[in-house]
């Protein structure tokens, strides 16, 4: 749908965009915001703009470089649940294993394939012009990004790690409200903070790229 005048550009952009991500992860308060035994994000905006601007493979590979600085992260200046993200993380009776690395890479890889395919499928089937359809296809993308994201890493903690995330949160029986409880009170705020910085910077950025 959209292509780059030549291979190298894209290919600058590609190492830009993994470098913003580098960046922010080790930006305090950026990449990752501490709340508490859990943090919020935006490393999934470059991966989602990424992924608009350079396709479903690009946004795959920047989702890999967002879950390997929250491997890192994880491993490095961990917090309570951290061995959900990554396997090196042994505390206690909290220990993280082979499904850490599930929960830790698989959502972050999906981010950008999903930001991506939800936007060419938007812009092939909105009518009207180019700049209208962006309009409308780049904030969708965004939050379906976004929530991926979100749904994915919560949905992992609950199968793979539910009793241990139980404990740490000290709420026996009702993990999936707690779970829940993320999902809406940190999802949908990042989701509409994806949704208009990805349409504010994915518009700007659009103009350097052709209709194929």
């Amino acid at each position: 749908m959209y292509k780059f005048k030549n291979q190298t550009q894209k290919m600058v952009l590609t190492a830009a965009f993994a470098a913003i991500i580098i960046v922010m992860a080790n930006v305090p308060f950026l990449g990752f915001i501490r709340l508490g035994i859990i943090s919020a994000t935006t490393l999934h905006i470059p991966v989602i703009i990424g992924a608009v601007l350079l396709g479903a493979r690009s946004g795959a590979f920047l989702g890999f470089i967002f879950g390997s600085t929250s491997c890192i992260q994880a491993t490095f200046q961990p917090n309570l649940t951290s061995f959900c993200f990554s396997p090196f993380y042994s505390v206690g009776e909290l220990h993280g294993n082979f499904w850490s690395l599930v929960v830790c890479f698989v959502p972050r890889i999906l981010i950008g394939v999903i930001a991506y395919f939800v936007f060419a499928g938007l812009m092939k089937v909105l009518k009207g012009k180019r700049k209208v359809k962006e309009t409308i296809a780049l904030p969708i993308a965004g939050i379906a990004g976004s929530m991926t994201n979100t749904i994915l890493v919560m949905g992992g903690i609950y199968v793979f790690f539910g009793e241990q995330y139980a404990s740490v949160l000290e709420i026996g029986g009702v993990l999936y409200k707690a779970i829940l409880a993320v999902v809406v009170g940190n999802g949908i705020p990042e989701a509409i903070v994806c949704a208009i910085l990805v349409t504010m910077i994915g518009k700007a950025l659009l103009h350097f790229v052709e209709v194929q």
